[in-house]
């Protein structure tokens, strides 16, 4: 594997310029984002596709393997911690990676236009868009602004953890994640048929902030995530 200097970075870095081949299938996408990851959390990330010769390459055109809807925490960067680079991911963020109609829109786009045959629902234990749903159902009163459309896309989750009798913060970020997946293809019949026709699949994913890895949660088609992911003992058991 070649290696390149960075150009533009920190004097002695060296970063790689291995590129992943085009990827068009599910499964492909699916694996190269566990690859990447279990190089994140190994410490030995390739840092693929952050050259300038690269740089240079993709500036005509995109064709991205995954759409990341993920949590806008300043600590689930994707490009990072699935150790990817320029033109790889189509990432769309909100807090609580909540899925509005400008989300959904997105999704449609980067599924449809560009080819992307993976979505993927980034969450992570603690969040704090659940914490904040939490509070204000315990206390029955709505933060201000425009955070209270936040907490509201979250409190169906709420119930059904309520409903499924899970209580813990990171139980009910799993819950919420699965919300999500359910979401997306329950909003969006372009994206569902894109999933029916065997052209797309949904995963959700659950990032542990202090271990670095991602597991799955949720996966349309059933099963479909299967997989390894990097170890994590404190993790559950994945789908």
């Amino acid at each position: 594997m070649s290696h390149a200097g960075n150009a533009g970075g920190q004097p002695g870095t060296q970063r790689t310029t291995y590129r992943a081949p085009v990827l068009s299938e599910p499964s492909r996408a699916y694996a190269e984002l566990v690859a990447g990851n279990r190089r994140f959390v190994g410490g030995a990330p390739h840092h693929p596709n952050q050259d300038a010769g690269h740089r240079a390459a993709v500036a005509d055109g995109q064709h991205p393997f995954a759409v990341i809807v993920g949590c806008s925490d300043s600590r689930l960067a994707a490009e990072i911690i699935f150790d990817r680079g320029l033109g790889d991911l189509f990432v769309v963020r909100t807090a609580g990676h909540t899925a509005g109609p400008e989300v959904l829109g997105s999704v449609e786009y980067a599924v449809t236009v560009l080819g992307t045959p993976l979505v993927v629902v980034l969450g992570h234990d603690l969040c704090g868009a659940v914490q904040a749903a939490r509070e204000s159902a315990a206390t029955g009163t709505a933060p201000s602004g425009h955070l209270g459309a936040v907490v509201d896309a979250v409190l169906p989750s709420l119930r059904r953890a309520e409903a499924e009798g899970v209580d813990d913060i990171d139980g009910i970020v799993d819950i919420h994640i699965a919300q999500t997946v359910e979401t997306l293809l329950g909003q969006s019949p372009v994206l569902a048929d894109e999933v029916a026709r065997g052209r797309c699949a949904v995963v959700g994913m659950s990032y542990r902030l202090a271990a670095g890895a991602v597991r799955p949660v949720a996966a349309v088609p059933a099963g479909f995530a299967t997989l390894d992911t990097p170890a994590d003992p404190a993790a559950p058991a994945t789908v």
